[in-house]
């Protein structure tokens, strides 16, 4: 329980933090495919790896629950970020129907909705991982969404550091270049045909007393 405790109170402070450290770097790259080391501590999703390419990875989800905040419109993703956890930090608190305190998992999802301009405020879903114990009956909240994923595709990039608004349009960018004319990419197309800009999604695992060997990641979901 106090590790849990621990990675709670960790990762808010990570969130609600006003230290800029966007160039601060890691001396070790995160090796695309490596399993999230958080996820040996606390609950991740399942999923298995369908494809390894080069520098993306396929992995196929199993089915889950997620709780997700309503749209947050911002031109931040780290300020739409810390908007989004606080309010799931309150529900995993206890701030819900049931008055029930939830575990905290990895990662922390905030999926991106991109504006049409650089001064232009994108849509953020900020989502937390329903822990196994709850998924059968995940309490309501005011605000709060309960999603269930099918088995679902996703293709991933990882990458290390503290994450920036800077670095995650171009993480997005690198990740749709190493999936073009690849039938990954294509399925993606088809899967986001209908959307302006390409949605996209950045997980993030740590707390922010980890200065090594810190894993992010950049998601597109799709359907085959």
């Amino acid at each position: 329980m106090a590790v849990f405790n621990f990675f709670k109170l960790s990762m808010l402070l990570t969130l609600l933090s006003d230290v800029k450290l966007g160039s601060w770097t890691q001396k070790e790259a995160v090796a695309v495919g490596g399993f999230p080391p958080q996820c040996s501590r606390i609950e991740c999703p399942t999923y298995d790896v369908v494809y390894s390419g080069d520098g993306y990875e396929i992995r196929l989800y199993n089915s889950s629950m997620w709780a997700t905040t309503s749209p947050i419109d911002d031109i931040s993703f780290v300020d739409g970020t810390r908007t989004g956890f606080l309010q799931l930090f309150n529900y995993i608190q206890g701030q819900n129907s049931y008055k029930q305190q939830i575990e905290m998992t990895a990662p922390v999802l905030t999926e991106i909705a991109p504006s049409d301009g650089p001064f232009c405020e994108s849509s953020f879903l900020v989502s937390f991982y329903v822990p196994k114990k709850n998924q059968a009956d995940p309490p309501p909240a005011n605000g709060i969404t309960i999603q269930k994923w099918v088995h679902t595709y996703v293709a991933v990039r990882q990458f290390d550091g503290f994450v920036t608004d800077s670095m995650v349009g171009v993480e997005a960018a690198a990740l749709s270049s190493s999936l073009s004319g690849t039938i990954w990419g294509d399925a993606i197309k088809k899967s986001h045909a209908g959307e302006i800009t390409t949605q996209y999604t950045v997980a993030q695992y740590n707390s922010p007393f980890e200065f090594d060997n810190r894993v992010n990641e950049i998601w597109f979901k799709f359907s085959m």
